[in-house]
């Protein structure tokens, strides 16, 4: 007997030919994740994915596994010889550990027979096995509708009995779906998206934007504590920091206050495109979220379009803030979010920030001032860290 940990996956199924690579990258993630582990052992058998755990701290694992993108379900297992007899008294083992944590006065048990050279069928499986427990365990009944403890069995070349499935992000693992240039302010939202696009199996780098020194050095130690987080779910990228201030500045000076916000995206975005074709990413993503505040309307959204080319995904657009709040808490940047540390957005905030820009009176305004100048100069300045993700 030995314990392993089963590792399912979900969308990667759907990919047709292309599946072997999707389950490949997953399994290459995994271990990557795993590194630290020596000796541990990650293989793919019966389109699933097995880590043989034995000697290992296997709940540990299963925490690591269960953030990474593309796994579903993970379940810690016994792996055993495809006997009945052997079968019995390993699932009446595992339904006295679970007494053991939790009170329980009902099971069920629930047999797959992928190997179908196996004399009984899946239902005489369940009957046999449910008939030895009630034999040898006190107390307890059978439900068929709702158990207070499931015990599954698995029939393949070997036998799997376990008792817990423990969900995980599902999604697509990260490396299949291209790479993004995330901005990553200090706010709730940034991080959510840059997690909910890892979850489509995009790669990220982060770009963040200060406005030092009239914003502190701790609120960008809270951007790299935000980075941090989320790597464990992306694994390590680069964060690239870059000093707003002269261009924020120069906007104040020559432009009007209620373009500020505005033109202060746009140059975010031109600076972001640049970085981003320097270094080969597809995209950029941010936190935007439709209006929830004035650079945030359709028609801002609008006219920050179109000063890049690349694309700009806002995988936030249509949510609402509660489940916005509700993901952070759960993805465990929400504390960290809520620090009240000022971001470069609140430097030169108009009090009548304009909600419906026209373009063309934007870049009027834009006419003012040297932009390639200024984007080349911030980007001169820029300096480069890394999240300390374990990947």
């Amino acid at each position: 007997m030995k314990r392993v940990v089963i590792v399912r996956y979900g969308e990667i199924v759907l990919k047709g030919a292309n599946r072997g690579f999707f389950e490949d990258k997953l399994v290459s993630r995994i271990r990557n994740q795993l590194k630290n582990y020596e000796g541990l052992k990650v293989y793919k058998k019966h389109s699933l994915i097995y880590v043989d755990v034995e000697n290992f701290e296997e709940r540990e694992i299963i925490k690591k596994i269960k953030k990474i993108f593309g796994v579903i379900l993970v379940s810690a297992a016994h792996k055993i010889s495809a006997e009945m007899e052997e079968i019995k008294l390993i699932a009446l083992q595992e339904l006295q550990e679970v007494t053991t944590t939790k009170n329980i006065d009902t099971f069920k048990i629930v047999t797959k027979r992928a190997n179908k050279k196996f004399p009984l069928k899946s239902l005489e499986i369940s009957s046999e096995v449910g008939s030895y427990i009630l034999q040898n365990h006190k107390n307890i009944k059978v439900d068929v509708h709702n158990p207070d403890a499931t015990i599954y069995i698995e029939v393949r070349d070997e036998a799997y009995v376990y008792s817990e499935k423990i969900k995980g992000y599902g999604g697509l693992p990260v490396g299949t779906g291209g790479k993004a240039l995330l901005l990553l302010s200090g706010g709730i939202d940034s991080p959510v998206a840059g997690w909910m696009i890892g979850n489509r199996g995009m790669q990220i780098e982060a770009l963040h934007f200060h406005s030092y020194p009239y914003t502190s050095e701790r609120a960008k130690e809270k951007v790299i504590d935000l980075a941090n987080v989320l790597s464990n779910y992306v694994g390590r990228f680069r964060i690239y920091s870059i000093n707003l201030l002269p261009i924020q500045k120069e906007i104040n000076e020559k432009c009007k206050e209620e373009e500020m916000t505005i033109i202060s995206r746009r140059f975010m975005m031109k600076i972001a495109e640049k970085i981003a074709c320097k270094k080969n990413l597809d995209a950029l993503v941010t936190g935007e979220n439709l209006g929830q505040v004035a650079s945030q309307t359709i028609q801002s959204m609008s006219v920050i379009n179109e000063s890049v080319t690349i694309p700009i995904l806002r995988p936030l657009v249509a949510m609402n803030k509660v489940d916005i709040i509700n993901m952070a808490k759960e993805i465990g940047t929400y504390e960290t979010s809520i620090l009240p540390f000022e971001d470069c957005c609140t430097v030169f905030l108009p009090k009548r920030p304009i909600t419906k820009p026209r373009l063309e009176r934007i870049l009027s305004s834009e006419e003012k001032l040297d932009v390639e100048c200024l984007v080349d100069e911030a980007i001169k300045n820029m300096r480069t860290e890394t999240s300390d993700g374990e990947w």
